[in-house]
């Protein structure tokens, strides 16, 4: 049974590829009985079945077609259709344009085209597009990366997460997070770029991404390679005064309003501004 209570559970968040210990971009986002399947980088539906089954999901949310977060909508292609999951209607999947027509061409190996429709029920994203999914609202916003990407806002009632996906500092996503209670952004860049316009945000533009949107809490995720989660957590603080976290892979945050972000489950790293120390906890 899913809970009522709104909690973001990290199946993974490694970039550009998966660790021995942390799948790709995922994350379950829950509330009031509701369960969407966010983003779906390579591992993260291993890590979703410690949660729930495919056919226990209400719908699936991708930002944008890089594989690191949409490969597995592959195999789940595969468990919809000819495994042990029986579906009693398609999942509806939102994505980008030419979804659809992208999971096909992989997964057609005859003249015939694969019915990745008999598996997903396809709704393409465009800038503003809102969804009701069961208790949650989705509200897309494009963002920046060098292809169609989106960011989403995710609401109950009373509380809001925004993802920002992948994307450099935009407008759109500082319009997108004003005055949520949760922002869960990407730090993949260590710096900027020397030639060429951003795709990705560092740590410090986390921190000046939140603060000008007023989010409550900040949670970085998609840390790359170059840097530690601590590292990140330090550099995002350094630009925002609220809680920071990070999205370690296997970790259950609850969505709550308030002062303090906590990890209700799993390791997180936390910075506390009182004492300028980012710590490790449970």
């Amino acid at each position: 049974m899913a809970s009522d209570l709104f909690r973001l559970t990290v199946l993974g968040s490694a970039t550009p590829y998966a660790s021995v210990d942390n799948p790709c971009s995922g994350y379950l986002v829950s509330g009031g009985g509701t369960r969407v399947w966010v983003d779906a980088g390579s591992g993260t539906l291993a890590q979703l079945q410690r949660h729930a089954r495919l056919d226990e999901v209400d719908a699936i949310w991708v930002s944008h077609l890089h594989a690191d977060h949409s490969a597995d909508l592959l195999t789940a292609y595969y468990a919809a259709l000819f495994a042990d999951i029986q579906l009693p209607a398609p999942i509806p999947l939102f994505g980008p344009p030419g979804i659809a027509d992208r999971l096909a061409h992989f997964l057609t190996n005859t003249s015939t085209r694969s019915p990745v429709e008999s598996a997903f029920a396809v709704h393409e994203l465009h800038d503003g597009h809102r969804a009701r999914v069961g208790a949650l609202t989705l509200t897309s916003r494009s963002v920046v990366h060098g292809l169609p990407a989106f960011a989403v806002r995710i609401e109950t009632a009373d509380r809001s997460l925004v993802y920002s996906g992948d994307t450099a500092p935009c407008a759109s996503l500082t319009q997108l997070a004003e005055g949520c209670d949760v922002l869960l952004c990407e730090a993949d860049s260590d710096r900027a770029p020397a030639e060429g316009e951003p795709v990705h945000h560092t740590p410090e533009d986390a921190g000046a991404t939140a603060r000008a949107a007023g989010a409550g809490r900040l949670i970085v995720t998609h840390v790359g390679r170059s840097l530690t989660p601590q590292e990140a957590v330090t550099r995002a603080s350094a630009r925002y005064a609220g809680p920071v976290a990070h999205a370690a892979p296997g970790s259950v945050f609850e969505i709550a309003q308030g002062a303090r972000l906590h990890s209700v489950v799993g390791p997180a790293a936390v910075h506390d501004h009182a004492s300028g120390v980012t710590a490790q906890v449970t």
